[in-house]
């Protein structure tokens, strides 16, 4: 905990944004760190709960240990924060950007919505670690032997390798892409996370003996088969990336696109990346009226991008009803309530549309000019007579992700798949049908959070450990 009277003496504060005016000239970060006086006050917040529910299963995935390290920070020992906050999350600099923060919405303060600023608490420690050079490479003292392949950079495939590699084991991450960081790298705007914070940790991670392949696409450039015969393990940690079809009347037309391609397009435009060499045409939104199918991150991300591209317009359609402003505390704390968001993006400008389902596409000469909606029932049923037109030059499809992508490693792999599609592998060993491979991460739960990714790489990491080694230093 922090200061024992704290919660009566100071009121939340959190980071602020550049005006909207500013941020959407550029793709950089925009938050503006509180100081370490405010940052103090803030950890000092943190009260002697009982049960402190932020770090519990219903608060943080990873088990961050924030009541320790509020109590830390308020005492200006940042370094032994930063040694705490390592010792549960490989990423806390990833995590205190783009996690949306269950923690805060599982703090007791929050009864009164005023939950402790725990992730702004948790990026400053993070960010100050770096600053002040308390993150070195921590390379094994001693090796196994063994020889772990890990399919897929993500967050959960890097935090998979770190664990490994620290514990002594020969360590090879295999991406497709250029660069290290999955869909942190090339799905998340850099708006939101700069990838310098990636390329930091790629180089501490290479410092302690992990050696990473790109473009190496598993099941296409290389077989499974002679990855198994190289290896004494291989974790799957490809993510899930197959895109949601829903399979809307004009959705072939020119300007309508899934999410992802696009976002894929402007963070390698904004890294200075080549495009992929399968001949596909620039998205871009400038000067355009654009619609966004889908109320998630993905869709906001697709919003602030396309307001920096310049885009006319920017609408999203929810299909869901508008959300009350307030949850009822007393029937849903300490869990992830539903209550209306509003993302930075989604602030710079755009029209959101509730309880609206796309019916269609309309369009002229084969390219889209329109997007058909009607207003819909309780049970998501279009209502009669409720139908309306959005002029749209620009469509993005971000309506969720329908599992992993079969073709290519899963296939070859002969793994058993669940029927959403997903790799079959428990939380107890996250070992798959084959014994020889294992699987972590969006590829095995489903679309879900960065920090849910970091958990289950490190902890298929202990259980690959356990089982090559008979028993693991590494936490549960």
């Amino acid at each position: 905990m922090g200061k024992i009277t704290g919660f009566l003496e100071f009121d939340r504060q959190e980071q602020k944004y550049q005006l909207a005016a500013d941020r959407v000239r550029h793709f950089r970060e925009f938050t503006l760190p509180l100081d370490e006086h405010d940052l103090t006050k803030q950890a000092a917040r943190c009260m002697d709960c009982g049960i402190p529910f932020c770090h519990g299963p219903t608060g943080c995935p990873v088990h961050n240990q924030i009541p320790d390290w509020n109590d830390l920070v308020f005492q200006s020992d940042w370094e032994e924060a930063s040694r705490n906050l390592h010792s549960t999350n490989n990423f806390p600099e990833f995590t205190g950007r783009v996690c949306p923060a269950p923690c805060e919405e599982a703090c007791t303060l929050n009864l009164e919505n005023q939950p402790v600023a725990i992730k702004t608490i948790e990026q400053a420690i993070a960010d100050r670690a770096w600053n002040m050079g308390w993150i070195k490479p921590e390379p094994a003292q001693a090796r196994t032997g063994k020889r772990v392949a890990v399919v897929g950079s993500g967050p959960a495939g890097m935090a998979a390798a770190q664990q490994l590699a620290r514990v002594g084991h020969d360590v090879h991450v295999f991406e497709r892409e250029p660069k290290a960081g999955g869909l942190l790298r090339y799905g998340i705007p850099d708006f939101k996370m700069e990838k310098r914070h990636i390329d930091r940790r790629v180089r501490q991670m290479e410092a302690e003996g992990v050696v990473f392949h790109y473009n190496q696409n598993i099941g296409v450039t290389k077989s499974v088969e002679e990855l198994k015969a190289e290896f004494d393990a291989v974790i799957f940690c490809g993510g899930a990336e197959d895109p949601r079809n829903p399979q809307l009347p004009g959705q072939d037309m020119e300007g309508v696109h899934y999410a992802m391609p696009y976002l894929v397009q402007s963070n390698r435009r904004v890294g200075h990346e080549p495009m992929r060499g399968n001949g596909e045409a620039p998205i871009l939104a400038a000067g355009k009226d654009v619609v966004v199918i889908g109320g998630g991150d993905t869709a906001s991300d697709c919003v602030g991008t396309a307001f920096r591209q310049g885009a006319l317009s920017v609408t999203q359609l929810d299909i869901r009803p508008r959300p009350p402003e307030r949850e009822d505390k007393l029937s849903v704390w300490p869990y992830w309530p539903t209550k209306m968001r509003t993302s930075s993006s989604q602030a710079e400008g755009a029209e959101r549309e509730f309880q609206a389902a796309t019916l269609r596409l309309e369009g002229k000469k084969g390219q889209v000019t329109g997007v058909v909606c009607a207003r819909v029932d309780a049970k998501r049923q279009p209502i009669p007579g409720t139908e309306f037109v959005l002029p749209a030059d620009l469509v993005f499809m971000a309506i969720g992700f329908a599992g992993s992508m079969q073709k290519g490693l899963v296939e070859q792999s002969g793994v058993t798949v669940t029927k959403r599609g997903n790799v079959e592998a428990n939380e107890a060993d996250y070992r798959t049908s084959d014994p020889k491979i294992w699987a972590a991460g969006d590829m095995r739960r489903g679309q879900s959070l960065v920090v849910w990714a970091i958990r289950e790489g490190r902890q298929a990491a202990r259980a690959i450990d356990e089982a090559l080694t008979g028993a693991s230093v590494l936490p549960l």
